[in-house]
C-alpha cells in the first residue's frame, strides 16, 4: 500500500504540472495573440509625440483593431530595468516608444495591412509576437510529452512492483494455494481472490497519494504567495498562473485513483493465472 501511495503522489505531482504548464501555455498564446506591439525609435529630426499620435491613428483605424494606446516615456523606462538594473539615469538613452494594440480578431491578412501603414512611419515597426508563441508552444508541448513519459515510467515501475510482490506472496502462501486445490478451488476463483485485495490495497494507497499530491500543489501555493520573496513569487506567478489546479487539474488527479486501482487488480489477477499456470 504505502509504495502505491508513492508511485501515485508521484504521478499525481507529474500530472499536476503537465496540466499547470499547459493551462499556463494556453493563457500566454491567447494572451499574446491577443496583442501585438508598435515600437517606434527616436530618429534624429523625427518628432517623436507626432509619430506616437500618427501610429495610433492607423492602428485604431485599422481592421480588427479594438484599442491601441501608447505607454509612457516612465513605463517604457521601467520595462529596461530587469536588464539594465534599477538607479540608472536613462535619460540620454535614446529609449523607444512602445504602443500597445488590442486586437478583437486575429486576422493575417489585417495585421499585414497594419504592418505596412505602420512602417511608413520612419523608425517604426510592427512586432506581432509570433516567434514567442511559437516558442511557447514549442516549450509547452515538450514538456506536455515529458510528463507523459514519466507517468508511462511511473505506471512501468507500479506494474513491476506489483507482479514481483504478487509472485512473493505467492510463494509464501503455497501452501495455502496447495489446499485451495486440493478442496477444488480453480485457478480462476484463487486469481480472483488475489484480485479482490489488491484492488483494494490499491484503491486505499491511491486515493492516499491523489489527497497527498492535491494537498503538496494547495501548499505549494501557499508558497508561492506568502513564503517567496515577491519578485520570486511573481515570476512563478508568471509560469504557472496562480499555481492553482484548478477544476481540470483536480479532476485529472482525481481519475489516478481508479486507474492505478484497476492496474493494481489488473497486474495482480494475470500474475496470479501466470504463477498457477507455470507451477500447476
Amino acid at each position: 500500500m504505502l509504495l502505491i501511495t508513492i508511485m501515485t503522489f508521484l504521478s499525481g505531482v507529474t500530472l499536476g504540472a503537465v496540466v499547470l504548464v499547459q493551462k499556463s501555455a494556453i493563457a500566454w498564446s491567447s494572451e499574446v495573440g491577443r496583442e501585438v506591439t508598435i515600437q517606434i525609435r527616436p530618429i534624429e529630426g523625427e518628432v517623436m509625440q507626432s509619430n506616437v499620435r500618427t501610429a495610433i491613428t492607423l492602428a485604431n483605424s485599422a481592421a480588427g483593431v479594438s484599442k491601441a494606446f501608447a505607454l509612457s516615456l516612465d513605463e517604457s523606462e521601467e520595462l529596461l530595468i530587469p536588464w539594465l538594473g534599477e538607479g540608472l539615469d536613462l535619460s540620454a538613452l535614446p529609449v523607444p516608444r512602445l504602443i500597445i494594440v488590442e486586437l478583437d480578431r486575429a486576422d493575417a491578412q489585417d495585421i499585414a495591412q497594419l504592418k505596412a501603414s505602420i512602417e511608413t512611419i520612419a523608425g517604426a515597426s510592427l512586432n506581432t509576437h509570433a516567434a514567442w508563441r511559437q516558442q511557447l508552444n514549442t516549450m509547452a508541448g515538450t514538456f506536455v510529452i515529458s510528463g507523459l513519459l514519466v507517468l508511462f515510467l511511473i505506471a512501468s515501475a507500479t506494474v513491476l512492483a506489483i507482479i514481483f510482490a504478487t509472485r512473493g506472496t505467492m510463494s509464501s502462501n503455497r501452501a495455502i494455494v496447495d489446499v485451495l486445490h486440493f478442496i477444488g478451488a480453480s485457478n480462476s476463483f484463487i486469481a480472483g481472490e488475489f484480485q479482490g485485495r489488491f484492488l483494494r490495497i490499491g484503491l486505499r494507497g491511491s486515493i492516499a497519494g491523489a489527497v497527498a499530491s492535491l494537498l503538496f500543489f494547495f501548499g505549494a501555493g501557499i508558497a508561492v504567495s506568502s513564503i517567496l520573496p515577491d519578485q520570486s513569487g511573481a515570476q512563478l506567478g508568471a509560469l504557472f498562473g496562480t499555481f492553482s489546479l484548478g477544476f481540470e487539474g483536480i479532476i485529472a488527479v482525481s481519475l489516478l485513483v481508479p486507474a492505478i486501482s484497476a492496474l493494481t487488480a489488473v497486474t495482480s489477477r494475470l500474475t496470479v493465472q501466470s504463477f498457477l499456470r507455470n507451477t500447476s
